[in-house]
């Protein structure tokens, strides 16, 4: 079968290309660390033509994009939807890129223009929106961890509210520019869901009374007074750390049922086994596929393919 459209997720740091068959099927990929903040200056257009060109794509296919390419310092902007918003409003609404010789279209991101919550999304929205449980009737909670972890309501196929928490960002500044890099040393590139000091870190940081700074000092201490070794150091840092996200988004977003986690790999591994030290129940979405599915959901919508 040969490709009816390319889908892009286009990120701050990677880039990931598919060639899609007409019922969404991914024949051919690239992955790349040519993310904005490369493509930014070798040209968005020049990076996506060279990665299409690797996948043999024809001169005309139709290419749809989401994430950081739609961004003020971007490709060009797609403005934010503001939320309450339908999914299929957001895939609808994806904008044409000038200046090409085949249709370029880049999904918008979500906005939350809240005076006590302002918040904004780009990418995750199109990843919801391949999840088909989150497209059902009812009431649904989604946590999509990352470097910038997001939880979502929809209600009925609506993006009701969503709040995002630098989790990720956090462990990578802590490990590498404070007093901690000293404690979690070479420990910090492979922490294990399995690990104890991983669940007690979690659990910690769970309660809303916790003192997450001083549990964060306590890992240094540890290291200097207890043995606590650079592999439990950092996985206490890391439990600690996605504890105190769930723990705050539990509260912000009380779910009725399984929270929906849409992640994929290590990330992944290490939030399902904080649900569970949570008793969260939780229902599992691959982050790659919902994207993909998501992609050819908007490229449907907007009539770039049948």
């Amino acid at each position: 079968m040969s490709a009816v459209v390319a889908a892009v997720d286009w990120g701050t740091s990677r880039l990931r290309v598919w060639l899609l068959d007409e019922q969404g099927n991914s024949l051919a990929e690239r992955r790349s660390e040519e993310g904005m903040l490369f493509s930014a200056g070798a040209g968005f257009k020049t990076v996506l033509e060279r990665n299409l060109a690797e996948l043999s794509a024809a001169p005309n296919l139709p290419v749809i994009i989401c994430g950081m390419a739609g961004a003020r310092q971007g490709w060009i902007e797609a403005p934010y939807i503001e939320t309450p918003a339908y999914l299929d409003a957001v895939l609808g609404a994806a904008i044409p890129v000038p200046g090409n010789d085949r249709d370029v279209r880049i999904i918008p991101g979500l906005s939350q223009r809240k005076a006590d919550a302002p918040d904004v999304m780009r990418g995750e929205e199109t990843q919801l929106a391949g999840v088909d449980v989150l497209r059902r009737a009812g009431s649904h909670v989604a946590c999509l961890p990352g470097t910038h972890s997001k939880w979502v309501t929809i209600e009925d196929g609506r993006v009701s509210g969503f709040g995002t928490w630098m989790t990720g960002e956090l462990y990578s500044l802590l490990t590498q520019q404070s007093v901690l890099k000293h404690s979690v040393g070479e420990g910090s590139a492979g922490v294990l869901a399995a690990s104890p000091a991983f669940a007690s870190g979690v659990e910690a940081g769970l309660s809303d009374r916790a003192d997450l700074t001083s549990h964060l000092f306590g890992i240094r201490a540890g290291g200097l007074l207890l043995g606590l070794g650079p592999e439990d150091a950092a996985a206490r840092l890391s439990g600690l750390l996605i504890g105190a996200e769930i723990g705050a988004a539990e509260r912000r977003y009380p779910a009725t049922g399984p929270v929906v986690l849409v992640g994929s790999g290590l990330m992944y591994k290490l939030y399902e086994r904080a649900f569970e030290v949570a008793g969260i129940e939780a229902e599992r979405a691959d982050a790659e596929v919902a994207v993909r599915r998501g992609l050819f959901a908007a490229a449907k919508r907007c009539g770039m393919v049948g």
